[in-house]
């Protein structure tokens, strides 16, 4: 088939990338769910607002002190606006095992000048607490000692037996929420594609279509299209995420934020290219829109896989499952964004991944376009793959 005059495979690729583009801004099935996302992502955020401005409840944990601490620590907690409870504690070992069994929210070593053992990081709040409740102490005992110049209140030293626990915690829940609009974003954008296929299919303006191009031109211009205004709806999700955690103050860790988000932004370029092109081909095989579920449906179980892996991911992301399914294509855009954020990752375990997504993409652009031009005109009924090899061969 020759193409036309004056035209380029690019500029005919470009031609139908904004076709698609026009055609789905239009579509309110598209508007509809954009602003759902939207919602439903600022709804998360007002309410990570209103469970951290709500009361705040303390356990502080002590070991040893003078008499009066425990009404102190209380005494503090009521000027906070903040429920104290104390627990007392045997020893500094008893005290770091209630740590991190996650009975306290931290210890007040008292016997040795005064310092505060916590898991991940010193709150306003428990620090604050902590901190008047010595002062007060000690402001008390210099009062009574007769020859004293001057009162000075010891500062509470913070020691967190975790320092990084805090920025992994955070980097993890960015990395979920991410994955869990990604996956949203390729059910969406892949059935696009699929629903494109079968509607030029059955309209028979497939035919029109292929008498000015060829089958895999058009194939790359729907990918192209609905990829470009896909990874535009990822982007604007992830600003609108990062920027609104920032100005609600919801994350201590900018960088690391905006860090993960670029991250998953990345990885749905990948995961789009990969699951577009299995639904496009999937498509071509059907010429009505009630026989896409059959097709379908083992590339969508393939996702739900990735997305439960992925989660799973979370808790343990050098874990054998997490490590193994990270590398494999189809997999991969859902758990590697989780154990990056996670854990530690190598650069040539990343590396190794993206090389091994773009291998099976491109695999699958040259098999799948086969079997897209070999099944695209043919619109009686459901054919088999190799059928459509066939058909594309003669």
């Amino acid at each position: 088939m020759s193409e036309p005059r004056g035209l380029s495979s690019a500029s005919l690729v470009r031609l139908v990338a904004a076709r698609e583009i026009s055609a789905r801004v239009r579509d309110k099935n598209f508007v509809i769910s954009s602003i759902v996302i939207l919602v439903v992502l600022l709804g998360l955020l007002g309410f990570q607002v209103a469970m951290s401005s709500g009361a705040d409840e303390t356990r502080v944990g002590v070991v040893g002190g003078p008499a009066g601490l425990e009404q102190a620590l209380t005494a503090q907690g009521e000027a906070l606006q903040t429920d104290v409870t104390v627990v007392e504690l045997a020893d500094e070992q008893a005290a770091r095992a209630a740590l991190e069994d996650g009975d306290v929210d931290g210890v007040l070593l008292a016997e040795d000048g005064p310092e505060l053992l916590v898991e991940q990081s010193a709150g306003g709040t428990l620090q604050g607490v902590v901190q008047g409740a010595v002062t007060q102490l000690a402001v008390s005992e210099q009062l009574t000692e007769a020859g004293l110049s001057g009162l000075s209140a010891p500062e509470v030293t913070v020691t967190p037996l975790d320092p990084d626990a805090d920025a992994d915690g955070q980097r993890v829940v960015v990395a979920i929420i991410g994955v869990g609009i990604l996956y949203g974003l390729l059910i969406m954008f892949g059935q696009f594609v699929a629903q494109g296929v079968v509607e030029e299919k059955s309209s028979r303006v497939v035919e029109l279509l292929l008498a000015t191009m060829k089958p895999w031109q058009l194939l790359a211009g729907k990918i192209l299209g609905l990829g470009l205004l896909g990874l535009a709806q990822v982007v604007v999700i992830a600003v609108v995420g990062v920027a609104g955690a920032l100005i609600a103050d919801i994350v201590d860790i900018p960088g690391e934020l905006i860090g993960t988000a670029v991250s998953v932004v990345l990885w749905f370029v990948l995961g789009y290219a990969f699951y577009a092109a299995i639904f496009a081909v999937a498509a071509s095989l059907v010429s009505r829109q009630e026989d896409l579920g059959t097709v379908l449906t083992p590339t969508t179980l393939v996702l739900v896989a990735a997305f439960v892996v992925g989660i799973q991911a979370a808790s343990a992301p050098d874990g054998t499952l997490a490590t193994v399914t990270s590398y494999v294509p189809g997999l991969s855009p859902m758990v590697m964004p989780v154990r990056q954020a996670a854990g530690d990752v190598a650069a040539w375990e990343i590396g190794l991944t993206v090389v091994l997504m773009l291998a099976a993409i491109a695999l699958i652009v040259r098999l799948g376009g086969r079997i897209y031009a070999g099944a695209l005109l043919r619109t009686s009924g459901r054919i088999k793959m190799r059928e459509a090899l066939k058909a594309e061969r003669a």
